[in-house]
């Protein structure tokens, strides 16, 4: 040391100076971190008055839900996306071409710097004044730049085949679901009497068929948000997203304060409607209009039940009513209930779309999904244009006026 230069002594003590500020930044992170865990995990937010997180411990025969466990959902999302790409490619696929499902060949937009430019960093539709403007630039004809955007909107839509592959996917999955959810349920008294949900409450103990009702569903509306790049983005892609993270936080809540028997209920209200929309799609998409429009019927009936008439009336009413008979209000309770409300909201949105459907469906000709954007067939808006810019149905009625010739 006493060879060292003062320099290099100058540098050594900068570098114990520099680990000694790094070790206790680390620590006040690691202490800030407690804090705010200790906090955010305190009793008094999550649990009612007098009960502990020591209650929710294994004991007297009893197991509960922990939350490490949720951390597996992760893993088995991964999982869900694998067995998702191999089923489409092995058994969708196969089963669109059976059923005659084909891409329609699309006529690409010509290279265009300028309106690419303008597609990609503006709007995908421009304004009359818009395309005045882009049709200046590119010296083109207000018709050829109408009929450019309108291919290469085209161009970005997904085809048949991956709707049915998507349809499919989920529609395997919500009929799995509600049949394992039927198997896990059927002989549970909380099925047919909501007040035993909170019998014995917090003290209920987990079952193995619980566990993995829990842990299947979370892992596939997990599998969900990360395939959201990919999958087909609908006009209800934000409400999608909204409806998928309320789930989850439900779910996840509902797990780790023990509020699973009221958690499974609201699982297979949901999945009952899920299987038959899924199930429409595929036979509107494999052109079976009658099977279509009976299953799409019954969707209708079946959503207009659970998720407007048993879900608030009896779900929410289970969770607002009956827990402070037993129990003062407390904060867990009332976020529970929120985010049930905020689901509840979603179903009205929902509900509107199929009832707009159901309109189309009884009073003209119901062809397509609400919530699907559709492709331009330049053919009609070619004729479009001729008409002075009133479209027309294929039938030559006045667009969103009902076909009553059927």
């Amino acid at each position: 040391m006493s060879n060292m230069s003062p320099s290099g002594r100058v540098f050594e003590k900068c570098i114990v100076c520099c680990n000694d500020n790094i070790f206790c930044f680390h620590s006040s992170c690691i202490r800030m971190l407690q804090m705010i865990s200790e906090w955010f995990w305190w009793d008094r937010i999550w649990l009612p008055v007098n009960l502990t997180w020591s209650d929710l411990e294994d004991k007297e025969g009893r197991v509960y839900a922990k939350v490490s466990d949720l951390y597996v959902t992760s893993l088995y999302s991964m999982v869900f996306l694998i067995m998702r790409y191999l089923f489409e490619r092995l058994l969708a696929t196969p089963l669109a071409a059976y059923c005659g499902i084909k891409d329609k060949v699309q006529q690409r937009a010509a290279h265009n710097p300028v309106l690419e430019r303008y597609f990609r960093n503006h709007l995908r539709n421009p304004t009359q004044s818009d395309i005045d403007g882009l049709s200046k630039k590119c010296s083109w004809t207000r018709r050829q730049v109408e009929r450019w955007f309108r291919r290469r909107r085209n161009q970005d839509r997904p085809g048949l085949q991956k709707k049915f592959r998507e349809a499919c996917w989920r529609f395997v999955f919500y009929l799995s679901a509600f049949i394992g959810g039927l198997i896990a349920l059927y002989d549970k008294p909380w099925l047919y009497d909501t007040r035993e949900v909170w019998t014995g409450f917090p003290k209920q103990s987990m079952l193995d068929s619980q566990y993995w009702y829990y842990i299947v569903e979370m892992s596939f509306y997990w599998s969900l948000l990360f395939s959201v790049a990919f999958d087909i983005k609908r006009k209800d892609f934000k409400e999608q997203i909204i409806h998928h993270f309320a789930t989850l936080i439900l779910l996840a809540f509902s797990w780790c304060a023990n509020y699973i028997r009221i958690g499974t209920l609201v699982m297979i209200i949901h999945d009952a409607s899920d299987v038959l929309l899924e199930s429409a799609k595929l036979f509107n998409y494999a052109k079976w209009e009658k099977t279509c429009n009976i299953i799409f019927i019954l969707f209708a009936v079946v959503f207009m039940v659970t998720r407007l008439i048993i879900f608030p009336f009896w779900l929410i009413h289970c969770t607002w009513v009956y827990p402070v008979v037993s129990y003062p209000p407390f904060f867990g309770y009332y976020f529970f209930n929120v985010m049930l409300l905020l689901l509840q909201l979603l179903h009205i949105f929902w509900a509107c779309l199929i009832l707009r459907m159901l309109k189309k469906f009884l009073f003209g000709n119901l062809t397509r999904d609400e919530r699907s954007d559709n492709e331009e067939d330049e053919a009609e808006s070619n004729s479009t244009e001729e008409d002075g810019g009133h479209p027309k149905l294929k039938n030559g009625s006045r667009a969103g006026e009902p076909d009553t010739r059927h």
